[in-house]
This record gives structure tokens, sequence and C-alpha cells, in this order.
């Protein structure tokens, strides 16, 4: 089964219209197909125009959350409530043309866990899409995935790569990165984008600077997560070694005679030793407690969780 998982918030005029265009674009695959639309708090009559498509349509979902609690939590909650084997998503606002997803289904196929649209031509204001590159780059900079598109919503997993994934805050334009750091195989495919018909974009400057700083918890989760003495002890080696070589420095001019006391260079050489000492001790303390979760969770779990496949 393929189910297509739709976080929606006040789409009333855009949910029939998606499913009619869903049902157009899989009906001709031949598989069974189901549509999990998850309304993230909508305040106009999105809840009702989603009831009256359910009475209708025997594979269509609605989840309902109590308040707007953001995309990441509508997602996991869309998630956790498809049956398919292969899992889509796709935006309410019919800017995402779902005519494009079998062509995101062939591409899995192909062996990947993960394909992700790429709006190579974008039907969204100049601010946006300046925003919107900068952000893509910096993302793959930092977190070491490479895609030209990391926030398209047009997106189609294996669902071994969503089960059991955390998403809370903007974490939701991280899931190739999640992946990613868990070794599932990533791909990118363009995709058509379409105007805007309907409602408006919720999306501002301040959600990038928000994204900014969930990229800094992503990247340091995936990649020191296990180790995070190689992070924290590394940066306290660094300031350490230079406030050495600061007093070293200063030492010196002493022997000689030349009166330090009064330098700033002093205090500079201090702080850095301190500072240093307190990295390496936090990096210390961050292994012991990542110590204790792993003899916690256990060998086993921790194999499920890294072994793909299994012959014999």
């Amino acid at each position: 089964m393929i189910s297509v998982v739709v976080p929606v918030h006040d789409e009333e005029r855009s949910v029939a219209l998606l499913y009619e265009e869903l049902e157009a674009a899989l009906e001709p695959g031949g598989e069974p197909w189901e549509a999990v639309f998850v309304d993230d708090g909508s305040t106009d009559g999105t809840f009702a125009a989603l009831t009256r498509l359910h009475a209708r349509t025997p594979n269509t979902k609605v989840v309902r959350l109590r308040r707007n609690f953001g995309k990441s939590t509508a997602l996991a909650a869309g998630f956790a409530q498809a049956e398919g084997e292969t899992i889509v998503t796709i935006d309410g606002d019919l800017q995402d043309d779902p005519a494009e997803i079998p062509r995101l289904l062939a591409k899995l196929d192909e062996g990947f866990d993960l394909v992700s649209g790429w709006k190579t031509r974008r039907r969204d204001p100049l601010r946006r899409r300046i925003l919107s590159r900068i952000f893509n780059a910096v993302t793959g900079r930092v977190s070491g995935l490479r895609l030209h598109d990391m926030n398209c919503g047009l997106k189609a997993y294996r669902a071994e790569v969503v089960r059991g994934l955390a998403l809370y805050g903007e974490l939701h334009r991280f899931i190739p990165v999640l992946a990613h750091y868990r070794g599932f195989r990533i791909a990118e495919l363009p995709v058509n984008h379409r105007a805007r018909t309907h409602g408006r974009s919720r999306y501002g400057l301040e959600r990038y600077l928000r994204g900014f700083l969930d990229l800094l918890t992503v990247t340091f989760m995936g990649r020191y997560r296990h180790r995070p003495l190689h992070l924290f002890g590394g940066l306290g080696l660094v300031l350490g070694f230079l406030g050495t070589a600061v007093l070293v420095y200063l030492t010196v001019l002493k022997a000689t005679g030349e009166a330090i006391g009064h330098r700033p260079l002093l205090t500079l050489g201090v702080l850095l030793v301190v500072v240093g000492l307190q990295f390496f001790s936090l990096g210390l303390l961050s292994e012991m407690v990542t110590s204790h979760h792993e003899e916690r969770a256990g060998a086993d779990e921790r194999e499920r969780a890294q072994v793909e496949e299994v012959l014999g």
C-alpha cells in the first residue's frame, strides 16, 4: 500500500481538489493507496471539508490535532496513522504536483530509501527563493548532505525511514539529513512546482532563523551523539592549547624582566585554559551519559536499527 500523508492548515478550498489529483495520479498504477490528511489546528472550514471527503472516499483518513502544533507534529501524527510500506508526503496548498508521485516511486524502486523533490522552477516570491537557496546551501555545507531543495514537501519514503523518527520544532525540514545520518540512501528528483491559488504562505524570515538553530541540533545529534567527546574534547584541546601558548609567551616575557600583570593577554590566556578545561570536562560527562544510555538500550536494539539485510 502507498500512504500519502498531507498536513493541512486552513486549506478548506484545496483538500477536495488535492484528493482528485492524487486519485488521478495513483489509480493508474493499480496499487492500493490511502490519503492521510492531518488537520493542524485549522480555524476555517478545513475539518468540515475533510469530514465530507472522508464520508465519500473509503481510502481517506483524517487526523485532527487539538491546535496548531506545526508541520513537524502534523507529519509525525500522519506517519503514525499511515499503513503503507511506501509513504509519500505532499503539501496541501496544491503547489506540489501529485502527477509527479509516480516518478518519485519509480526512483524509489531503483534502490533508494528516500527520494526528495527538487523544485527547479519555484513559483514563489523572489525573497523566499533567495532565502531558500541560502538555507539549502548552509544546510548542505553543515550537514554533509548536498540537496538542491531540502525543504520540498513532496517526498517519497520507505516506511522504515520514518518509523520511530522523532519530529518536533522545525525538524521536518531536515528529514533527509536525519535519514542520511541513520544510513539510508537519499536521492533527489526535479519536480514541477505550481503557483499558489488558495490561501497564503506562512513562511517568514523567523522560520529560517529557527530552522538554522534546528540544523545545529540535527547536526550535533547526527554526528556526535555517540561520540560527544570528539566535539567538546576537541574544542577544549584547541582552546587549552591556545591559552597555554599565550601563557608560555607571557612567561618568557616575565623571565626577561618585563612586567605582564597589566597585560590583557594574561587574562585571555587564563580564560582560554579554564574554558578549555570546562569543554573537555563537559565532553567526558557527555560520554558517561551516552555510555549509560547505550548500555540500557542494549546491543540487540542497536543492531536492529543499523542492519539493513541478513542473508542465510
